[in-house]
């Protein structure tokens, strides 16, 4: 049998590629019967016959048998003299199937045809590849870490697709290693040097918004909607959740029994923690609500210039301000308004302070305790008690104290 082993151009791309086989295999017969009108410009009496699973195909020459003398075009027919030198037993009238050696067009063209394959079909692949990702942006994969490099992380998929996880796109606390698999959202589908780059990101809200939806049913029923999710990754998130039945708590919902939907989440966005409040189109309940979790004693709202001054009981400041600011600011990007924090009844905008909650995954919960046992709440609160006086009151070692103090100074001297 007069035929080319294809292998080596479309072996490696038939199985490991997401490439149906009619595709793959029109792609084959095209390429062939462009090398067929080179040689005999014209393919109409050729038929293409691919094998893509043995990785091989054969070229059928069809011509009519006439008789001799009577070749008017050689390409569809051929002289029952020439015919008979094939078969004996052919007859005039009768059709010839002959088989071309694929060999016969020359090493230099079907080198030339090998390469023109392998880059339709890397076309192809990247056709594929565009399309698959561009309908699932927005949606959550499972991908294995394959390299791990300094700006980024270069991960596979089930079909050994190769994606794209940015430093920017990851949780300042996470680290990968090879092999690990890791849930991320599809963030976009970029084009370098006309290659498609698959962009995933774990900072997006739209992978918070994801991960609400696989672990509260009443969202993915559409019960409950998420009107908006603002966050510092790796920090804080606040989520604004709505209800279209009355009969279901939203928050409640999302948050579960003593916590367990939302601490699922939590564990997968490395301890961020995460405020859900119900969304409402009241604009001071809003604020009061983005604001969690402190207390406000009143407000003063100017809807043209959308900015808002909030007064809270002094206890209250630094929660409403959070640690690095990280509260406010976020109150801000979920209300859309200015929102400036001052003591109640007081003009002076409140001395920045932390909430020494603010520190749990720095400073060990026992020792938190210990230090709201003689009434420090928050971190200038354990600054203005000397070293002694602190190792006098507690219970605590005085390498534990210095180095208790040193987290809290290197806060304040950040910002």
């Amino acid at each position: 049998m007069a035929s080319i082993n294809l292998i080596e151009a479309f072996q490696e791309f038939k199985d490991a590629e997401n490439i149906d086989r009619p595709t793959l295999m029109k792609v084959v017969e095209d390429v062939f019967k462009t090398l067929l009108r080179k040689k005999f410009t014209s393919d109409e009496n050729f038929d293409v016959i691919v094998n893509a699973e043995k990785g091989d195909l054969e070229i059928i020459r069809r011509r009519v048998i006439v008789d001799d003398g009577e070749v008017m075009d050689p390409l569809a027919e051929i002289a029952y003299s020439d015919a008979t030198k094939i078969e004996p037993d052919f007859e005039v009238g009768e059709e010839l199937y002959e088989e071309v050696n694929i060999y016969d067009f020359g090493r230099r063209a079907i080198l030339a045809a090998k390469q023109t394959l392998a880059s339709r079909i890397s076309d192809l692949k990247k056709n594929v590849l565009v399309k698959k990702y561009g309908e699932r942006i927005g949606e959550i994969i499972s991908a294995e870490v394959y390299q791990v490099w300094k700006k980024e992380v270069l991960l596979l998929d089930e079909d050994g697709s190769e994606l794209i996880l940015p430093k920017s796109e990851q949780i300042p606390s996470d680290f990968f290693k090879k092999g690990e698999s890791i849930r991320a959202v599809v963030e976009r589908v970029d084009l370098k040097n006309n290659t498609p780059v698959i962009i995933l990101s774990r900072t997006s809200p739209k992978f918070l918004s994801k991960l609400l939806e696989i672990e509260v049913p009443e969202i993915f029923d559409g019960l409950i909607v998420v009107r908006k999710i603002v966050r510092d990754p790796g920090e804080r998130a606040k989520v604004a959740v709505e209800s279209f039945d009355d009969r279901i708590d939203p928050v409640g919902a999302c948050v579960g029994m003593k916590g367990s939907r939302i601490h699922g989440i939590v564990r997968e966005l490395k301890n961020e923690n995460i405020d859900v409040i119900n969304w409402t189109n009241n604009i001071n309940l809003l604020i009061q609500r983005s604001l969690t979790p402190a207390k406000i004693t009143s407000m003063d709202i100017d809807q043209e210039t959308k900015h808002a001054s909030v007064y809270l009981k002094p206890d209250q400041v630094s929660l409403a301000i959070g640690r690095r600011g990280v509260n406010i600011k976020l109150a801000c990007e979920l209300t859309g308004f200015e929102i400036d924090v001052y003591r109640d009844n007081e003009g002076d905008v409140e001395e920045f302070d932390i909430d020494l909650e603010e520190f749990s995954d720095e400073i060990e919960a026992w020792i938190i305790d210990e230090l709201k046992r003689i009434g420090c709440d928050t971190a200038r609160s354990v600054l203005e008690l000397t070293p002694e006086e602190l190792e006098r009151r507690t219970d605590l070692e005085k390498e534990t104290i210095d180095e208790i103090r040193g987290v809290l100074k290197q806060e304040f001297e950040k910002e």
